[in-house]
């Protein structure tokens, strides 16, 4: 059983940046993804960014060159840094895990096991 733990959000104007962490705990093995993924009201969620235990990585097309996706050297806390924020990155966000996988599966959020509880990031003109 792994929990997630997410803080960070909350309200900016466009052009600001945000720091989101999500924290596990619980039995996660060696192997595992971390998925960050996105809902704005009226929307579908989406995926943002993937990290792997062995430290792949992979972005939407939409946030490339402005979404950072890492993890403590513990690997107990994935971060997504977002700088230049957009109005259109409104949204809850939500971290999430799948244990012994890769980052590719945790492209799919349907893979995902574990979700954290989301938290609002508000992007204001």
């Amino acid at each position: 059983q792994v929990t997630l733990v997410q803080s960070g959000g909350g309200s900016v104007q466009a052009g600001g940046s945000l720091r989101l962490s999500c924290a596990a705990s619980g039995y996660m093995p060696n192997t595992y993804c971390i998925g960050w993924f996105r809902q704005a009201v009226g929307k579908e969620r989406e995926g943002v960014a993937t990290i792997d235990s062995e430290g792949r990585t992979r972005y939407a097309d939409s946030v490339k060159g402005r979404i950072t996706i890492s993890q403590n050297n513990a690997k107990s806390t994935m971060d997504l840094q977002i700088n230049s924020l957009e109005p259109e990155d409104t949204g809850v966000y939500y971290c999430a895990a799948a244990p012994w996988a890769l980052t590719e599966y945790c492209l799919s959020e349907s893979n995902l096991d574990y979700w954290g509880q989301g938290t609002q990031v508000t992007v204001s003109s």
